[in-house]
C-alpha cells in the first residue's frame, strides 16, 4: 500500500475537495473504503481475510464528478486502478471482451507500476553503470586515441587511459558532450507482429502466444546514431532493467493487486435488466452472471499468474435513467453494499468550479495562454456570466453536467486561442460584457446552440 493510504477520512476527503466541488456524501463514501483497506492490512492475519471490502455504486447524472472522484481516489491510494466501461463486456467475450480481462489488465498495470519503482529506487546505480558504458564506446580501443564526435583525436602519448576517461567522465557530467553524435546498439522494440487476437475472448491465448514467440525469437539490436544525450538515457534504461528483479516485482505486483487493487466499473447501468439482448451470448443479465464470481472473490489466470479477487476494491457508476439498481441480479446487488446518489449540479456549483478546484478551468486556459505571452484574467461576472450559461443550455438540452463548461469556455475563447501567437504581451480581461458579446446569439437561438454547446 502507498503512503497516503495512512491518511484519515477526514483528509481525503480534503485532498478530494481540492479537485471537486460538492458531493460531500460520495467523498465520505470512498473516503471510508479507502481508510478501511488501510485499516484491515493493520489486523491480525487470521481476521485480515475475513473482512471484504466495502464496494460502491455512485448514482448520477453524466458530468457531476463520478469519474473524477474514482481518478483521485486512486491517486491518493497509489494503487492499482483501472477503468473500464461495463458495456464493452459480453458473455464469454463474444463480440467483446471477457470480464476476466480486467483483472488481467489491472495485473498488468500494477507489474508496470512495481518496476518503475524499482527501476527509481536503483536510477542511480544504473546511470553509474551507463556513464561507464558511455565511456568505454568514447575510448579507443588503442592506446592513446579517443571517439568523440564520430572522429579519432589524439591523446598525448603519455597520458594514461584513467585519466583521459577521468577527463571524458567530467565533460560528461557537465553536459559539454550531449549535443555530440555518437553510434551504438539498441534493443529493438517488437512491432505489432505479435499482436494476436486482441480485445478478443481468446485474448489469453494470445498472450501466451505472444510470450511464447518472444521467448524463442531472440532479442534484435541495431544500430543507431544518436546524440550523446540520448545515449545516455537509454543506457541509463538499459541498465536498469537489468538490476530490476522480475521475478520480485511479479510477485509484489500480484501481492499489491489482490490487497489494495481497485476497478472502477462505469455504466454499470447499461448492464442492468434480466431481458436478453440479441441472443442468450449477449444478455446483460448473463454479463451480470459472469461479472458476479469476480466480485464476490474468485481466482483469475493471467500471464504473470493467478490472482485472486476477493479484496479487489470495485467502485461501480451509473446514471441509472431507465434501470435502477434494483434492476440487477440480486446477487450482485450484495456484493454492492454502499449505495451513494450524486446530486445534480447547479449554477452556484458551476461558479465554484469555475473558480476554486486547484486544476479550474479559468486557470487551465490563464496558464495556457501565458505560454504565447498573452496575461489573461477572468473577473467574477464572467464567472457568474459563463456558469449562466452553461446552465441554461443544459436545461434547454441533455443535461452533461460540469462537461457542458468545456464546451462553453472552448466556444468563448476559441478567436483567443487561435490568434494568441499574434498578441504576445498583450492583456484580455474577460468580463460579463465579453462573454454576452461572444456567446449571446448563441445561446438564444435554440436550435444553434443545441449544436454548437
Amino acid at each position: 500500500m502507498g503512503a497516503m493510504t495512512g491518511l484519515t477520512p477526514v483528509q481525503i476527503t480534503a485532498e478530494l475537495d481540492r479537485y471537486i466541488v460538492g458531493q460531500q456524501k460520495a467523498k465520505r463514501a470512498v473516503a471510508i473504503a479507502l481508510r478501511n483497506r488501510w485499516r484491515r492490512q493493520n489486523l491480525p492475519p487470521e481476521l485480515r481475510d475475513e473482512v471484504a471490502p466495502k464496494n460502491i455504486i455512485m448514482i448520477g447524472p453524466t458530468g457531476v464528478g463520478k469519474t473524477e472522484i474514482a481518478r483521485r481516489l486512486a491517486k491518493l491510494a497509489q494503487a492499482p486502478f483501472l477503468k473500464v466501461e461495463a458495456s464493452k463486456y459480453t458473455e464469454v467475450g463474444y463480440v467483446g471482451r471477457d470480464v476476466e480481462s480486467m483483472i488481467r489488465d489491472l495485473t498488468e498495470l500494477a507489474v508496470t507500476m512495481v518496476k518503475a519503482e524499482m527501476a527509481a529506487a536503483v536510477r542511480e546505480r544504473a546511470e553509474s553503470l551507463a556513464e561507464d558504458r558511455l565511456l568505454d564506446l568514447l575510448l579507443p580501443r588503442r592506446p592513446g586515441e579517443a571517439f568523440v564526435s564520430g572522429t579519432l583525436e589524439e591523446v598525448s602519448p603519455d597520458a594514461s587511459r584513467d585519466a583521459t576517461r577521468d577527463k571524458l567522465r567530467a565533460q560528461l557530467r557537465a553536459g559539454k558532450l550531449d549535443e555530440r553524435p555518437i553510434e551504438m546498439d539498441v534493443q529493438a522494440q517488437a512491432g505489432p507482429m505479435f499482436e494476436v487476437f486482441p480485445g478478443q475472448g481468446m485474448e489469453e491465448i494470445g498472450i501466451n502466444l505472444k510470450d511464447m514467440l518472444s521467448n524463442l525469437m531472440p532479442g534484435r539490436t541495431r544500430r543507431r546514431r544518436v546524440k550523446i544525450g540520448e545515449a545516455r538515457r537509454l543506457l541509463a534504461q538499459e541498465e536498469a532493467q537489468k538490476l530490476v528483479d522480475v521475478d520480485e516485482a511479479v510477485g509484489q505486483a500480484i501481492r499489491r493487486v489482490e490487497d489494495s487493487g481497485i476497478v472502477f466499473l462505469d455504466e454499470l447501468d447499461k448492464i442492468a435488466g434480466r431481458e436478453g439482448g440479441r441472443g442468450p451470448d449477449v444478455s446483460r443479465e448473463g454479463v451480470q452472471r459472469d461479472l458476479l464470481p469476480i466480485v464476490e472473490g474468485s481466482t483469475v489466470t493471467t500471464k504473470y499468474g493467478m490472482v485472486r479477487t476477493d479484496h479487489i476494491l470495485f467502485i461501480a457508476a451509473g446514471a441509472f435513467h431507465v434501470a435502477k439498481p434494483a434492476d440487477l441480479i440480486p446477487e450482485l446487488q450484495g456484493r454492492f453494499p454502499i449505495r451513494v446518489e450524486l446530486e445534480p449540479l447547479t449554477q452556484h456549483d458551476f461558479i465554484r468550479i469555475l473558480s476554486e478546484p486547484q486544476n479550474a478551468l479559468t486557470r487551465q486556459y490563464v496558464e495556457l495562454l501565458r505560454t504565447e505571452g498573452v496575461a489573461l484574467r477572468f473577473t467574477e461576472d464572467a464567472i457568474e456570466a459563463i456558469a449562466e450559461i452553461a446552465c441554461t443550455v443544459n436545461q434547454r438540452a441533455e443535461n452533461i453536467g460540469a462537461r457542458r463548461l468545456y464546451t462553453v469556455m472552448e466556444r468563448l475563447l476559441e478567436d483567443v486561442s487561435f490568434d494568441a501567437p499574434a498578441m504576445s504581451g498583450q492583456e484580455l480581461v474577460v468580463d460579463a460584457e465579453y462573454v454576452n458579446s461572444h456567446l449571446a446569439d448563441v445561446v438564444k437561438d435554440e436550435d444553434l446552440s443545441r449544436y454548437i454547446l
